[in-house]
């Protein structure tokens, strides 16, 4: 059920209701303007991942600033955005259940889609669902590029599996998807660019494979914000999943050398308790409002106060310097992880210089199947 939203276009940003997902829409547009400005001359394009967003009105702004299209990891995400009028859209994982992929092989009247496979026992799955459709369906093979979650073996195994899906009468072999997630958290610069340049490995010998069987190869996808300017530069990849450098969230923050985005998404909370000599202060923002998946969150822009614990509706505050936040006080925070925060709610609040400029839907909202 939507909710109402926390906040009307006019008011400050201390009358907004709390807990809400606040965007500073100034550092917002900074990120996608600095990651168009980064892109541009790799020659690389941007395919935004909107599992981070999950927004029909961001997608149109990252693409108005030259994305090519939009990932999405659910067919539910693909199908609000498709709805919305997203017309390029990668699901950039792999989807079993015949009844999802007739959903999907759908969208293709409204929308060009396309869907991940890493396993030759899917081609047959796959080939039914498109003919039944009246389709033809682009696969992009995945490839294991030391993530070890989804993957074919790189190099001959995943060649052949592109052949099979390039001879099939009703699917069409799209490419490569070699996205290595783990990397992108690694902390020190030098071991995100040996996880890259390791994940190029099976990219160049994967590429061999593909030559040998006469077969194009028009997308090589992969990079996220921790590491997309080693895939754009390498000469191998050639679109770029980066999501999270929309927002930020504190875990990339930590990052050695961390992305170079500014922090645009927020937990707008507010001080519900303060006790007389506890030593702390309460938020209204505990697990429900931010998960701690990556950590706590962050206070911004006070270093003088931590967020130290979290139950469900609450959230601790401790003061380094003893000086609390008072009752009623808003704080925003900085959280841990910005994808399953943003799935939490329903509207982004649009703040422009401490004033409400726009409410924008959460579209995909919840698309977990």
């Amino acid at each position: 059920m939507l909710q109402p939203p926390p906040a009307e276009p006019g008011m400050r940003e201390d009358e907004v209701d709390t807990p809400a997902l606040v965007l500073d829409l100034d550092a917002f547009e900074a990120n996608l303007d600095t990651m168009a400005k980064l892109l541009a001359p790799t020659g690389a394009k941007l395919r935004a991942h909107a599992k981070t967003h999950k927004s029909a009105v961001i997608a149109k702004l990252q693409m108005a600033r030259g994305a090519v299209g939009q990932c999405v990891q659910k067919v539910g995400e693909a199908e609000a955005l498709a709805h919305a009028g997203i017309g390029d859209i990668l699901v950039s994982n792999e989807v079993v259940s015949p009844r999802k992929l007739a959903r999907l092989a759908a969208l293709s009247s409204i929308a060009r889609v396309q869907v991940c496979a890493d396993d030759p026992a899917m081609v047959p799955v796959l080939e039914s669902v498109a003919e039944a459709a009246g389709v033809r369906l682009s696969v992009l093979v995945e490839i294991e590029v030391g993530a070890r979650r989804c993957g074919l073996e790189a190099g001959a195994p995943a060649g052949e599996l592109a052949a099979h899906i390039a001879a099939s009468k009703h699917l069409s072999f799209g490419g490569l998807q070699a996205y290595f997630g783990g990397a992108q958290h690694k902390r020190q610069p030098e071991e995100r660019r040996l996880a890259i340049a390791f994940a190029g490995a099976c990219v160049e010998r994967t590429l061999e494979e593909l030559k040998k069987r006469k077969l194009d190869c028009p997308i090589v996808g992969g990079g996220g914000t921790g590491t997309f300017l080693h895939e754009a530069t390498s000469g191998l990849w050639n679109e770029i999943q980066a999501g999270s450098y929309a927002f930020m969230d504190a875990d990339y923050a930590r990052n050695v050398e961390p992305p170079p985005f500014r922090h645009a998404l927020f937990v707008l909370a507010q001080v519900m308790s303060a006790p007389a000599g506890a030593g702390r202060a309460v938020v209204d923002a505990g697990h429900k409002a931010a998960p701690i998946d990556s950590g706590f969150p962050q206070v911004f822009a006070r270093p003088d106060l931590a967020y130290i614990g979290a139950s469900d509706e609450h959230g601790v505050i401790e003061a380094r310097d003893g000086t609390l936040p008072v009752l009623g006080e808003k704080l925003r925070l900085i959280p841990g992880h910005c994808d399953p925060t943003v799935d939490r709610y329903d509207w982004y609040v649009g703040v422009r210089k401490g004033r409400v400029e726009s409410l924008w839907p959460v579209t995909a909202r919840g698309m977990m199947i």
